[in-house]
């Protein structure tokens, strides 16, 4: 059995922006009191405070969690107290570049929504994430925008041209990630594996990104195991699985 379990957050652990449920919250202190757990998103610190420490997870499990917002761009571990390690965060010259060229790529394209709930650009300190329809759109609204992925994949190909120094992902159902070249879940968890001391073939990773173009599928692509599931229910399933072979 692998030594450490990757997670994704949104469309893996939970519904977009909501808390994992119950059932999920079970499972997973028994998951994180057999071994170490790492949950990574492109969502920031305030996400992951709503999304997971709120959650009741049991307190003589928490040393083995770790946090990584951004794309692992922060890292957080547990000592009495959730501490920070580190934060890549993007200067202010390269978060205006990348702000004017979400802009103008969604001119471009037409995909400037009717109504929206929230911001649609969010600076999160080493990312930048555009939400088409706001931070705060409702998931049954937010499920209709790019059902077939069509939209996120020309708003990459259009950002990759105006921005061709900067990594474009897709995140979540409606969002596109913002970073440094070269950062995105695989990097995350590159540095999760030196800081950890854990080899990059001793983790599993599981998400609901990963094919080309997804922000989970960079893991894929650098070797380490992974397994795509649809939804929190699959994840559940495959919890399940790993605490039996625990």
């Amino acid at each position: 059995m692998k030594k450490l379990v990757v997670f994704d957050l949104d469309g893996t652990l939970a519904e977009s922006k909501l808390a994992p449920d119950a059932e999920m919250v079970s499972l997973l202190n028994v998951l994180i009191g057999c071994t170490k757990v790492a949950i990574i998103s492109g969502g920031d610190w305030p996400q992951f405070e709503e999304q997971v420490l709120s959650l009741p997870l049991l307190p003589e499990v928490l040393e083995n969690l770790i946090l990584l917002p951004t794309c692992g761009t922060k890292f957080y571990i547990y000592n009495d107290k959730w501490e920070k390690l580190y934060s890549e965060d993007l200067e202010k010259v390269e978060k205006e570049k990348i702000i004017t060229a979400l802009k103008t790529a969604v001119t471009l394209l037409g995909f400037a929504p009717e109504i929206t709930w929230g911001e649609t650009i969010e600076d999160r300190g080493s990312q930048i994430t555009y939400s088409a329809l706001g931070q705060s759109a409702p998931l049954s609204a937010k499920s209709l925008w790019d059902p077939d992925f069509n939209k996120r994949r020309e708003m990459q190909q259009v950002l990759s041209e105006l921005i061709p120094e900067f990594s474009v992902r897709a995140g979540g159902s409606t969002s596109i990630d913002v970073t440094k070249a070269g950062i995105d879940k695989a990097y995350g968890v590159r540095k999760l594996s030196r800081v950890t001391e854990i080899a990059e073939s001793e983790m599993i990773f599981v998400g609901d990104a990963i094919f080309p173009g997804g922000n989970d599928y960079p893991v894929a692509e650098m070797g380490v195991v992974t397994i795509k599931v649809k939804n929190p229910y699959d994840t559940k399933r495959v919890i399940e699985g790993i605490i039996a072979c625990l």
